[in-house]
C-alpha cells in the first residue's frame, strides 16, 4: 500500500504539472493572438491618419490636428477602433501609462472630431481603452524627410510638431517593450510601423480633382 501510494503521488503530481503547463500554453497562445490583432488594428488606424486642420480664432491661425511625442500620440483618422460601423473622422489619443509590478499599459482614447480645438481637451477616463498590458515602455517615433533648406537629414525623430512643419510625418513607428515575466511569448520589443499617404493638407480644388480636404501625396518607401 505504501509503494502504491507513492506511485499514485508521483502520477498525480506529473498530471498536475502537465495540466498546468497546458493551461499556461493556452493562455500564452490566446495572449499572442490578441496582441497580433491589436497590433494590426493600431497599424490600420495610424495608416488611416489624415491631415485635418483645426479651425481657431487665435492669431496663430488654423493648424493640423497632430501632436507626436515620445510617449503619446494624437491625430485624426478615418478608422475607429471602437465603432463597429464607419462613423466618419475620429480623434485618436495613444498614451503609455506606467503601472505597478504588473507593468504599464498602452491606452487609447477616441472621440468625435468637433469644430474646435479638441487637442486641448483632457481625455475622459471612462472612454479609455487598454490595448496592451504588462509593458516596460512604449516609444513613438516619426519619420522626417531630408530638407536642404532647413539643413535637415532624413530619419526617425522622437517628436513631431505639426504646427511648425505644417504637415504630418511621412511615417510613424511605435515600439512596445514588454516587461520581463509579464506573460508575453516573445519578450523582444514589438514594432508597428505605418506610412502616411495623406500627410499633407490640400484645399478642395474647384475642378473636383480631389474628394476632400485631405488628399495627400504618396509617402516614399522607407527601408533604411
Amino acid at each position: 500500500m505504501t509503494i502504491l501510494g507513492f506511485f499514485l503521488l508521483i502520477i498525480f503530481g506529473t498530471f498536475r504539472l502537465g495540466l498546468s503547463a497546458w493551461e499556461k500554453g493556452e493562455s500564452s497562445r490566446e495572449e499572442y493572438q490578441r496582441t497580433r490583432i491589436v497590433s494590426q488594428l493600431i497599424f490600420q488606424q495610424m495608416k488611416s491618419a489624415v491631415a485635418y486642420k483645426v479651425k481657431t480664432q487665435k492669431a496663430e491661425g488654423d493648424f493640423l490636428a497632430f501632436e507626436g511625442k515620445a510617449r503619446s500620440l494624437k491625430f485624426v483618422s478615418t478608422l475607429s477602433l471602437k465603432a463597429r460601423k464607419p462613423s466618419g473622422l475620429v480623434y485618436a489619443f495613444y498614451e503609455f501609462r506606467e503601472g505597478g509590478p504588473g507593468g504599464g499599459q498602452l491606452i487609447l482614447y477616441e472621440g468625435r472630431v468637433m469644430n474646435k480645438n479638441f487637442l486641448d481637451d483632457p481625455p475622459r477616463e471612462e472612454a479609455s481603452i487598454p490595448l496592451l498590458e504588462g509593458l516596460d515602455d512604449v516609444r513613438f517615433e516619426y519619420y522626417q524627410e531630408e530638407d536642404a533648406n532647413k539643413n535637415r537629414t532624413e530619419g526617425w525623430v522622437g517628436e513631431w510638431s505639426a504646427k511648425e512643419e505644417d504637415a504630418l510625418p511621412t511615417a510613424m513607428r511605435v515600439t512596445v517593450f514588454p516587461r520581463k515575466g509579464s506573460g508575453w511569448i516573445e519578450e523582444a520589443p514589438l514594432q508597428i510601423m505605418a506610412s502616411l499617404p495623406a500627410n499633407r493638407y490640400e484645399e478642395l480644388r474647384p475642378r473636383g480633382l480631389t474628394q476632400g480636404p485631405f488628399r495627400g501625396r504618396a509617402a516614399p518607401p522607407i527601408g533604411r
